[in-house]
């Protein structure tokens, strides 16, 4: 048993009129969008790209993400069912709501948006883009892993640690002090937003590009690999597995991460206009 434990007994519903939910991870999702857009704006702004294109940008990041994280979450998590039922496997993938997600898949549905929005705008290039963007996805992110806490899923494993999370509202896995894993993860993402705004903040339209994206893929995706070390699996099919589906997911974002990184040390600083 934990030394001392912390009764995490918060119900995920704000309210409830009839059918209609508001939920804390749908208000905390929204709100890292709208401050992740916020700090875009303000990216916008001080590089003098045109502030009529952050509209239809934010379209394609919201698009990209959730179809992305959507179809991400039933191909690496349900794919198993594709052949019982395609037609049904499909049209559950793709019409709200949306009851599972998988960041791995959001993470390329976002690569796969910017890359098409970039060839409609030639002032904008791809690379540029994922470098900002990074700044305001760690930002989102970090709201999205607390919605994960309001919602007690995506929980740690049990642990004697004196933070540990009891997380009463999951009937699954409410016995014991658990890792607050989700926690863990949000805390990351808002401490890697801290230091991307800092070094952008500083260098501006200087920084070399891939600095950004880069450290935003290995820090994300590096720590993700570790923290599934202290989460309980989840689908039935990892137990069986060395590495589960999140970590053998992450290795080639970490990869690609450090590439960004490696050929941002071989740019250098750009001149200044």
């Amino acid at each position: 048993m934990a030394l001392t434990e912390i009764i995490w007994d918060i119900d995920p519903t704000i309210v409830k009129i009839g059918s209609f939910e508001l939920r804390y991870y749908g208000l905390l999702f929204a709100g890292g969008f709208l401050l992740g857009y916020q700090v875009f704006v303000k990216i916008f702004k001080t590089e003098g790209k045109p502030e009529k294109d952050l509209d239809p940008l934010l379209l394609t990041m919201i698009i990209s993400t959730v179809l992305g994280a959507r179809i991400g979450h039933y191909v690496f998590y349900e794919g198993n069912h594709f052949f019982e039922d395609p037609l049904k496997f499909i049209t559950e993938m793709l019409i709200p709501p949306y009851a599972g997600l998988a960041s791995h898949g959001g993470g390329f549905g976002i690569l796969l948006g910017l890359w098409l929005y970039s060839r409609r705008h030639k002032d904008q290039p791809f690379i540029w883009l994922l470098d900002r963007m990074s700044v305001a996805v760690a930002l989102t992110g970090a709201f999205i892993r607390f919605g994960n806490l309001m919602n007690s899923e995506i929980v740690g494993k049990p642990t004697d640690v004196p933070w540990a999370f009891v997380f009463k509202q999951n009937f699954e896995f409410s016995q014991v002090p658990r890792h607050p894993s989700q926690l863990y993860e949000s805390l990351s993402c808002l401490l890697l937003f801290v230091i991307m705004f800092a070094i952008w903040k500083k260098y501006k339209a200087t920084l070399p590009d891939g600095l950004l994206s880069g450290l935003f893929f290995t820090w994300i995706f590096t720590l993700r690999f570790v923290y599934e070390f202290l989460k309980e699996d989840q689908v039935a099919f990892e137990q069986n597995m060395n590495l589960n589906m999140g970590q053998w997911l992450s290795i080639p974002m970490v990869l690609l991460g450090l590439f960004l990184l490696y050929r941002a040390k071989q740019n250098g600083l750009k001149q200044a206009a």
